[in-house]
């Protein structure tokens, strides 16, 4: 029973301290309640002898990252096999096999619960990343690729990534931010382009130019700048974004080893959208 810490608790607190002491045991309760689902869903919310180690910490971030997943997935209802295919392709993007992927897949299903407790994992998120910023950007960061991995986020799952992204003390412009910086980012990893167009050379000419066009209005997007950034902008932040998403530095605050090939297609990523902007800007 879900609630039963809550209805022991309401009992005996009106024993003790009749209506005050029921709102009290409530309170309690629903405390009791919380740290059990946790517990379910393997998560290390106990308050009590020494603290986790940096393994449990790893164990923690990585089994949150796949039940995050499975709750943004259920927003739209019904998870579906191709979503199911998705959180596969992730798992395959960070080479899960045997247990890991086992532990994965239990994760993203605890995730699909009705009454997966989002808020007190994004808590416990927070606590076990130490509340380093690229950590819990990289978190935040993973669940929007893995919901825009189809190449669009629902109404209802960006609801929810709202939900992660306050839960885990970004705002709703930082979130928006990314939203626009993941979107660009699945364009610009397929080269922004479609296939050759038919027709003849002036036609084919005129789409290269104009999908060249579009591919280097997505590298802007990526590293976040406006595309009449002169060339100091456009370098800060480019070694900004590095400087957070640095696969080792990542790994040194805690990232679990797992997730470091999806760390580095990020660093590259971004390496590849500044490389294209100084090539066409011919900036140094």
């Amino acid at each position: 029973m879900h609630n039963l810490g809550k209805i022991l608790g309401a009992i005996f607190g009106f024993l003790f301290g009749h209506i005050l002491g029921a709102i009290f045991g409530l309170f309690i309760g629903h405390q009791f309640d919380k740290a059990r689902r946790l517990r379910q869903a393997g998560f290390n919310s106990s308050p009590f002898g020494g603290g986790p180690s940096q393994a449990q910490k790893q164990q923690e971030f990585f089994k949150a990252a796949f039940a995050v997943m499975g709750h943004v997935a259920k927003a739209k209802g019904q998870v579906t096999r191709e979503e199911i295919q998705l959180a596969s392709a992730m798992m395959d993007r960070m080479n899960l096999h045997g247990e890991l992927r086992t532990a994965a897949q239990n994760a993203f299903r605890e995730g699909k619960s009705s009454d997966f407790p989002l808020d007190s994992v994004l808590a416990r998120v927070k606590i076990s990343s130490g509340g380093r910023f690229d950590l819990l950007q990289f978190f935040l960061e993973l669940q929007i690729s893995a919901a825009f991995a189809d190449g669009d986020i629902h109404p209802s799952e960006r609801e929810v990534l709202h939900r992660v992204a306050e839960g885990l003390g970004f705002s709703t412009q930082q979130l928006e931010q990314r939203l626009r910086m993941q979107e660009a980012a699945f364009r610009f990893q397929r080269g922004g382009f479609g296939g050759q167009a038919g027709g003849g050379h002036q036609q084919s000419g005129q789409w290269q130019q104009a999908s060249s066009a579009s591919q280097l209005s997505d590298a802007y997007k990526v590293l976040g700048v406006d595309e009449d950034a002169d060339s100091k902008t456009v370098k800060r932040a480019y070694r900004k974004l590095m400087n957070e998403h640095h696969p080792d530095k990542l790994m040194a605050k805690g990232l679990p080893p797992e997730m470091m090939n999806v760390a580095k297609e990020k660093s590259q990523e971004i390496q590849n959208a500044y490389d294209l902007i100084k090539k066409v800007k011919g900036f140094k």
